[in-house]
């Protein structure tokens, strides 16, 4: 090495400090494994004791109470294909993945997004941090995952929560922030608590944004669980990578055409719920 280059050996760093971080809170880390997983087979089994035409309806009717009869059809005939292709269970799978990865994204990021949008100082601390998390590659933080919780599941859902926070975040603070003031005054001026003044006024008004950012949450974190399927993750995840250490074109086409009914569904619905609860909430 030329002593003239400089170095600064930050991965180093990051390594020395994950091992620390092993050996002193190993119970955390077991913790944190437990009720992933525990969450995941539950939810996996849920979706997947009940025969796939009683699922279908089921998300059929989901779909139609969300949005519309026409989305209730589209998802009887998107989730029928992934059955007759062969995918139920892969997809199963990583639709359970996907809820647990959103349930803790949504979580962690929606109080962050609530505080950075009251203070000024948490808000400058937490932006440049978001800009980091959305820049770094997605690939990227399956390694110290792995190197953590070895692999599965739980390294693929560690990894997807990371990734998909910083929407969750952004839209919760953005939301508040465009909530009008005068109306905050005057709920102030009628005598209400900052806590009633948040539930009762501005998260109803800022709801739709809300929303929005719980739709990019769901749709970062479908995108992320088939990358974690490097990981060793189960799931559509796992055939997409199968199929291409295997060259295996029909695999992936199969494993590619269950995920886009997946994120169909996902982002009508959601967008659809958004959409209706706005709408409650301005009435």
């Amino acid at each position: 090495m030329n002593p003239l280059e400089p170095h600064l050996p930050l991965g180093e760093w990051v390594d020395t400090f994950l091992i620390w971080f092993q050996k002193h809170f190993d119970w955390l880390l077991s913790a944190v494994t437990t009720v992933l997983s525990s969450m995941y087979s539950g939810l996996n089994w849920l979706l997947e004791t009940p025969h796939p035409f009683i699922m279908i309806l089921i998300f059929a009717a989901i779909a139609w109470a969300a949005a519309t009869w026409k989305l209730g059809i589209v998802t009887v005939v998107g989730f029928y294909l992934i059955l007759a292709l062969g995918q139920w269970e892969n997809a199963m799978s990583t639709f359970a993945l996907v809820l647990v990865s959103v349930i803790f994204a949504l979580i962690i990021s929606l109080p962050i997004g609530v505080w950075a949008a009251k203070s000024r100082i948490v808000s400058t601390i937490v932006r440049p941090i978001l800009d980091f998390m959305q820049s770094m590659p997605a690939l990227a933080y399956l390694v110290p995952a792995i190197v953590m919780f070895s692999v599965g599941q739980v390294p693929g859902a560690i990894a997807t929560i990371i990734f998909a926070l910083p929407p969750g975040v952004r839209f919760t603070e953005l939301a508040i922030r465009q909530v009008d003031g005068e109306v905050v005054e005057a709920a102030q001026a009628f005598g209400a608590t900052p806590s009633h003044i948040l539930f009762k006024v501005q998260l109803p008004l800022a709801l739709k944004t809300i929303m929005a950012g719980v739709n990019q949450v769901i749709m970062l974190a479908l995108s992320m669980v088939v990358l974690a399927g490097m990981a060793g993750a189960e799931g559509l995840g796992g055939a997409v990578i199968g199929a291409i250490s295997q060259l295996n074109v029909a695999l992936g086409v199969d494993a590619g055409v269950a995920v886009v009914v997946l994120a169909i569904f996902l982002d009508r619905v959601t967008a659809a719920l958004g959409s209706r609860n706005s709408e409650h909430s301005t009435v």
